[in-house]
């Protein structure tokens, strides 16, 4: 008898209230026509006020999201501080000091299987943390034989990093997928070794506006320089990400492909 294939949802950056809150309404059906095993989303812009705090977190969990990974903006607000340590479905990127809050990965039972998630953040035009390839690295080795499937979520700006490090690490992980620039790539794939990869998922945002942002707003920084207050922009949001399609005698991808869904 043929063995269902394992199957990932991972969700672009969630921008603001307005996005979990769409997410609430609509992942629960989505989630079930792709049927998905796991949803992994990257929550760290969730929180109304900006950054994650437990109630953006808590009402991503409500939404059918298993995992949250975040990125440079998890510790814009300090009452997470204490869930980060706390929730072990709620990752920071694991090339932080150690002495910070919360942790980088995690290994989890999902379906029968043991499912590590590793999160972590890129350092070309980013913070100058931990080198990400030797953190990651280090959890591999130290989880080895552990798990049955590995997924990583690189928080980056740079895309070159991006895809060299699932260059570095193909066939090691099911798959990898960015995040960050809010922005969909068209480079969604299955690499040589079996990792499926997309440079970035996107994000869950609003449509019309800059990286979800309000586009006036936006447009008027870049006019003028000038210190600048971001907005989450109105009206309709779109969730954007991938589905990857993994076998379970063997670990690697079997398929991957760009994922979107609006208001119905």
């Amino acid at each position: 008898m043929k063995t269902q294939a394992f199957r990932l949802l991972a969700l672009g950056d969630v921008v603001g209230e307005k996005s979990t809150l769409f997410l609430r309404r609509r992942l629960p059906s989505f989630r079930g026509r792709v049927r998905a095993d796991l949803v992994i989303a990257n929550g760290e812009n969730s929180s109304r006020r900006g950054g994650i705090d437990r109630e953006s977190a808590e009402m991503l969990y409500q939404s059918g999201v298993d995992l949250i990974t975040t990125g440079n903006h998890v510790f814009r607000q300090r009452e997470i501080y204490d869930f980060l340590d706390g929730a072990g479905s709620l990752l920071r990127p694991c090339n932080y000091p150690a002495r910070c809050p919360g942790r980088g990965y995690t290994v989890c039972r999902i379906g029968g299987y043991s499912v590590l998630v590793i999160n972590v953040q890129g350092t070309l035009f980013m913070d100058a943390l931990l080198p990400p390839f030797e953190a990651v690295e280090k959890i591999l080795r130290c989880e080895e034989g552990k798990y049955d499937f590995a997924f990583c979520d690189f928080h980056g700006e740079a895309t070159g990093e991006k895809l060299a490090f699932a260059s570095y690490f193909d066939s090691r992980f099911s798959a990898v997928f960015g995040t960050h620039t809010h922005v969909p790539t068209a480079d969604v794939r299955v690499l040589p070794g079996g990792t499926g990869y997309i440079t970035d998922l996107g994000m869950c945002g609003p449509i019309h506006s800059v990286l979800g942002m309000k586009k006036e707003i936006a447009v008027e920084k870049f006019l003028t320089h000038m210190p600048t207050r971001y907005e989450v922009a109105e009206g309709p949001v779109e969730a954007q990400g991938a589905l990857f399609e993994i076998c379970p005698e063997t670990g690697r991808c079997l398929s991957a492909e760009r994922v979107a869904f609006g208001e119905e």
